[in-house]
């Protein structure tokens, strides 16, 4: 079993329940076992500004399935909880996202590992940091590490909700 980590995200709808909604199916995905789920943080949008604030998480899971059949795994989640791609960085029903796969780097059209600006976010990398401090990047930096260089983020409050 290969050990990931899902970076969750919702800003529309009912955020929290769209969470839980998502947590609950991958999950119960084949070859997907949740090990362990970050606090809830309530985040600044970036990029596209002019919507709702983000509920976001971070899962850690086991998996036998490869990045690919993860990612369609994701995906599926992601289109059967309403999911519509409009606006790059827009509001969404639920965004899930591979954020690191083992040490494994992958590079493809449909698929980058580890995350690309996952380490400029603290979105993604302080709810990380809370579950998996010592994970490794595929660089040898350790999620802490990574987490403690952040500069000028927008706010990431932890609402202290447990997500699982």
């Amino acid at each position: 079993m290969t050990r990931a980590y899902i970076g969750l995200g919702s800003n529309q709808g009912e955020p929290v329940e769209n969470i839980k909604k998502a947590l609950k199916l991958i999950d119960g995905a084949k070859k997907i076992k949740i090990t362990a789920v970050s606090s809830l943080y309530l985040t600044e949008p970036e990029g596209y500004e002019d919507q709702p604030w983000f509920y976001n998480c971070v899962a850690e899971i086991e998996t036998g399935l490869s990045p690919q059949e993860l990612l369609e795994t994701l995906q599926h989640i992601e289109n059967g909880l309403g999911r519509v791609r409009t606006v790059r960085w827009g509001p969404r029903t639920i965004d899930l996202d591979i954020l690191l796969y083992d040490l494994c780097l992958v590079n493809t059209e449909q698929l980058t590992i580890p995350h690309p600006r996952m380490e400029e976010r603290a979105f993604v990398m302080v709810p990380l940091a809370e579950i998996a401090g010592g994970a490794l990047f595929p660089d040898g930096r350790t999620v802490n590490q990574v987490t403690n260089l952040l500069t000028n983020q927008r706010k990431c409050i932890s609402i202290r909700q447990k997500m699982w």
